[in-house]
């Protein structure tokens, strides 16, 4: 069954005004550049810069080392004549080794004496401090590069049409005529394809007489057939043998066994003993940019000699099929498919040059309400059936939870014409907020009440982002973001495309819709430079957001 491709029609039509493309939200460089991170622009030349500083720096001691020995020894010829004999050469070393050692013996105490105490010329000392700065620069900076990453691919053996899902449905003999009536138009809604996958478990059940096979041996088939074609994949794209992963973090909500599944991967690939390994479980379908953060944080301890970190999301379908009949539980079935991401960072600034993307900026918020805390809630309904129980709420809750998320990401990304509306309407609603409450206090609350109400000014993140990676967690959730973040048609093929071709592959959809970006879509072409910002929610409930720089 074939994938579905980019096509023009995802180009904005506004009702009153001309199509937009994606040319309609170039902004000026000039607009652009309080956004910049400076730090992170010299970064990219940084390592080139600082070998030849350091090649420049040996030559110069050489040069040195050359006209002392001119001035000391008489030469037939000038010193910029000079016969480089081995006799000449054995010299030059030497001389050099002697100013380190004295270097090393007096510290800095004689490099920074001036005169004829010095030992250093002034040329020397200029290029010295020039990459004790670089030096600095590169260890405040601490870059995150993506080296590759890579998606699972299901065999068509996997891959299920809408009338089977509801045949294996029927199969399971568990659903009542109104549960499966339900699910029909759950998935005719749900923005899901004909051709998305599902477990060999569960689509056992197709066959007649043939029940699902929810057992660990085949959620750990499950696990094994996805997670280990996708670690083999991304490694062979950044050129990584396993043994030079340092960090390994692996995500997965609902299947957490024993054996973890890190050690899984680590087993099978024969990775280093000392390798420090995370297994992340119940965070939900925004675990990935949590990993991918905790792989960050874990490079940096390893800052001075850089390393290399694996991260891996996926969420295992094969236990998790429910089988009862309350309609907040029966979502899942519907929805739900399988799938996994790689992805290989490194901090080595000698992997700057070759790879795809660089890691600007994470952000995760997290609510702390009940509401929040019970709208994504795995539990068992009255007949003790298990399964994930969604909320009518969580539509709310995604959505204030991603104002403070937006808001908190907001100064890294958005251009200063964007900026200012939002700190002028934020001190005016603070204004109007103080005044109102004083003129209470002085009893006039009538004219309290006549205070204008002023409204959040939502800054266009289209300003300063050029592809949003939204979490393909059904088309409502990306009609919601779409219209609130006034985002166009372009700007939500990604998700739309992924959801379509994939289905809700939980924490890994981020990465379906990245890919897509990159390989396959033509109304929003990606290029050196773009900003990519992902954002995806997960239980709990939490809003996280990433933005990659194109290299």
């Amino acid at each position: 069954m074939k994938r579905s491709e980019s096509d023009s029609s995802f180009v904005s039509v506004p009702e009153d005004g001309p199509i937009k493309d994606y040319r309609d939200y170039r902004v000026r460089k000039s607009s652009l550049i309080a956004t910049v991170n400076w730090t992170h622009v010299i970064g990219t030349y940084l390592p080139t810069l600082f070998l030849v500083g350091i090649g420049v720096l040996f030559a110069q001691l050489a040069h040195q080392v050359v006209i002392d020995l001119s001035s000391k020894v008489q030469h037939k010829a000038s010193p910029g004549e000079i016969d480089f004999s081995i006799e000449t050469i054995t010299a030059v070393i030497l001389g050099v080794q002697q100013i380190f050692s004295n270097l090393f013996t007096t510290f800095l105490v004689a490099p920074l004496q001036s005169g004829e105490g010095g030992i250093l010329s002034a040329d020397v000392k200029i290029t010295a401090l020039i990459l004790v700065v670089m030096g600095w620069i590169f260890l405040n900076d601490n870059p995150t590069y993506m080296l590759a990453f890579s998606t699972f691919k299901a065999p068509d053996s996997w891959k299920a049409s809408h009338s089977q899902i509801i045949q294996m449905m029927k199969n399971q003999k568990c659903f009542t005529d109104d549960s499966i009536k339900f699910m029909e138009r759950l998935l005719e809604r749900s923005g899901t394809g004909q051709s998305t996958a599902w477990p060999p478990g569960i689509t056992q059940s197709l066959e007649e007489g043939k029940e699902a096979d929810r057992s660990i041996s085949a959620s750990r088939k499950e696990a094994e057939t996805v997670i280990f074609d996708i670690v083999e994949s991304a490694l062979k794209k950044a050129k990584v043998h396993p043994k030079e992963v340092d960090v390994l973090v692996i995500n997965c909500s609902l299947f957490s066994p024993t054996p973890s599944l890190c050690a899984m991967v680590i087993s099978k690939f024969g990775m280093r003993q000392d390798i420090q390994s995370f297994n992340l479980s119940g965070m939900g379908c925004g675990a990935s940019l949590i990993s991918v953060g905790l792989a960050k944080d874990m490079l940096q301890r390893r800052r001075l000699r850089g390393g290399k970190a694996l991260v891996v999301s996926t969420e295992i379908i094969t236990p998790n099929l429910y089988h009862g009949n309350e309609r907040g539980f029966l979502l899942q079935n519907t929805l739900f498919r399988c799938g996994g991401a790689a992805i290989v960072l490194s901090n080595s600034w000698m992997d700057g040059r070759r790879a795809w993307y660089k890691l600007l900026h994470t952000v995760r918020v997290q609510s702390n309400s009940e509401e929040a805390y019970n709208c994504v809630y795995e539990a068992q309904d009255g007949d003790a059936h298990r399964g994930v129980r969604l909320s009518k709420e969580i539509v709310k809750v995604a959505g204030k939870c991603m104002e403070k998320n937006m808001t908190t990401i907001g100064p890294y990304v958005l251009p200063l014409s964007e900026q200012i509306p939002v700190v002028t309407s934020l001190a005016l609603r603070f204004m109007l907020k103080m005044t109102g409450k004083f003129l209470k206090m002085c009893g006039q609350e009538k004219l309290a009440a006549k205070l204008p109400n002023k409204k959040h000014y939502v800054p266009d993140f289209k300003r300063g982002i050029d592809h949003f990676c939204i979490h393909a967690g059904g088309r409502a959730v990306i009609d919601g973001i779409e219209k609130n973040m006034k985002l166009e048609l372009f700007h939500t093929e990604p998700s739309r495309m992924a959801l379509l071709n994939y289905g809700n592959t939980s924490s890994s959809s981020i990465w379906y819709e990245m890919e897509y970006i990159q390989e396959t879509q033509k109304t929003n072409p990606l290029k050196k430079g773009h900003r990519i910002m992902q954002v995806a929610f997960g239980s709990g409930f939490k809003c996280t957001s990433g933005v990659w720089l194109k290299l």
